[in-house]
């Protein structure tokens, strides 16, 4: 019977002798004239692998969120709609452009944006909807863009957790004014830090590389038109990202062959519930996860240290985003139960089934006590 030397971790990367190559090549020769090779075929083949016609390399997720709101034209006095369970970024951007964030609460079953509390907070100082891909469930887009039309918003869409996923048929980052994705550490494909804004929009794509290139004239060398941020990827996490990305389906299937594994083995336990797969959309499981939905005799935290001492690392879900002080707490009660009540399991792309039967094997013994 399978027990671990080690602690089996909630993420982790695949690397292969493919990104190597790539790595290599671009510290020996990505200099001078070659100083934006991996950059240029890291954006072309990601704009194609979503479908969208412009794709910008950045530093982080974060970065294209903000680059992506600037580019929009949000600023000071506007609001932005933002779900609760997210990581706190989506939240930051909107507040650094000078903007509201304003909280709604999410789907009690897949976590993400509720629809029908958006069209509740929609005011004259709305200016946009961040739906978020949480953990590779994809947002219910549909009717978010029929909002967004209705009243005349932009959509962007925090899409940095959904790498693959797919809502009827198109790929997340191709069903909004402006998306945006994260290579994270963490995330399903990696370049340590880093992200890409993407877009179908010419005008939204050079605003965000003007304001996230430090606002740096077109053709006059040194010379800065405004204050502007250094939000640029580099060569070589570009030549990192490339590789994966040309693994990423690879990746898909093993995250959701992952999830199929935990959905066998814990999908019969009364009090649970794990990621829900809407019709029409396909997830990534980026994450694959438990929701504590009754008292089983000890907190969520509890069990997190239970399941440490066996050597099972797991994450919290995301606070609910108005609990921080820096917000006003609102009344978001799906939030507020999935947020505190949420469990990351591990779901790394190099995990074996042997794990996750030792995994769910020690759930089992604890849950069902």
């Amino acid at each position: 019977m399978y027990k671990p030397s080690k602690t089996i971790l909630t993420a982790g990367p695949s690397i292969s002798s493919l990104e190597l190559k790539y790595v290599m090549d671009a510290a020996k020769n990505g200099w001078n004239e070659e100083y934006d090779k991996y950059l240029q075929k890291f954006s072309e083949a990601f704009a194609k692998y979503i479908g969208v016609k412009y794709a910008w390399p950045t530093s982080s997720g974060t970065g294209a969120l903000h680059s992506g709101l600037m580019a929009m034209g949000i600023g000071k006095g506007d609001e932005v709609i933002v779900p609760e369970i997210t990581f706190v970024a989506s939240a930051n951007v909107v507040e650094y452009v000078g903007a509201k964030p304003v909280f709604v609460d999410v789907e009690k079953d897949v976590w993400t944006i509720d629809p029908k509390d958006v069209e509740k907070k929609i005011t004259k100082r709305t200016k946009a909807i961040m739906p978020v891909h949480i953990y590779g469930n994809v947002s219910d887009m549909d009717p978010i863009n029929k909002l967004a039309k209705k009243f005349g918003l932009k959509v962007i869409e925090d899409a940095c957790p959904s790498i693959g996923a797919e809502y009827k048929g198109k790929r997340t980052g191709n069903l909004s004014d402006v998306a945006a994705f994260s290579f994270q550490g963490a995330k399903i494909m990696v370049t340590g830090e880093g992200g890409m804004l993407v877009t179908n929009n010419a005008d939204i794509y050079e605003k965000a590389k003007y304001w996230g290139n430090n606002a740096k004239h077109k053709t006059k060398a040194f010379w800065n038109d405004d204050i502007g941020y250094m939000y640029r990827m580099s060569n070589l996490l570009a030549a990192l990202g490339l590789g994966q990305l040309e693994r990423n389906d690879t990746f898909v299937t093993k995250k959701r062959k992952i999830f199929s594994w935990y959905k066998k083995r814990l999908g019969d336990i009364e009090g649970i519930s794990m990621n829900v797969e809407k019709e029409g959309t396909k997830s990534i499981y980026w994450m694959s996860s438990i929701v504590l939905d009754k008292n089983f005799g000890f907190s969520r935290d509890e069990l997190m240290m239970k399941l440490k001492e066996k050597k099972i690392d797991t994450r919290p879900f995301f606070y609910p985003l108005s609990m921080f002080t820096m917000w006003k707490e609102q009344k978001t009660p799906n939030a507020h139960h999935v947020g505190l009540n949420g469990i990351n399991l591990p779901s790394g792309v190099n995990l074996k089934e042997e794990q996750i039967d030792y995994i769910c094997n020690i759930l089992r013994s604890i849950l069902l006590s």
